[in-house]
């Protein structure tokens, strides 16, 4: 499973590539993601080729169900942040993930017979048979 990889990470990793201080990345990293959050709320659309676009979007007013009772309510207009991932990224993602199915695929990393429980699509595979 992938791990969480936090701000100070992030700072104290380009600090060791870029050889300045960690006290100076962390504070432009921060100041980044302050103007990221200001443009947004700006109402700003930010593009960083091959990483991706932030965009704020508006989701339209709409009937809903509550689910316990059943009964209709009415949900306001919502404004959300949209990010849309760039070919770079989507790329480099699809070439890791793939990577891994193939190692998972390989003979000995096979879960059957181990104990484990099945995944949702095996255990349907398996009722059919």
């Amino acid at each position: 499973m992938a791990s969480t990889i936090t701000k100070k990470d992030l700072a104290y990793r380009i600090a060791e590539r870029t050889g300045l201080k960690k006290v100076a990345v962390k504070e432009v990293l921060q100041h980044f993601i302050d103007d990221v959050i200001d443009e947004l709320a700006r109402g700003n659309r930010l593009e960083f080729r091959e990483f991706g676009v932030f965009e704020i979007k508006t989701r339209a007013a709409r009937r809903a169900r509550n689910p316990r009772t059943g009964a209709r309510v009415d949900v306001p207009p919502k404004t959300v942040i949209h990010f849309k991932a760039g070919r770079l990224m989507k790329e480099k993602v699809s070439a890791l993930q793939a990577l891994a199915a193939k190692s998972a695929a390989k003979p000995g990393a096979d879960s059957s017979g181990s104990g484990a429980k099945p995944a949702l699509g095996e255990r349907e595979a398996s009722s059919e048979a």
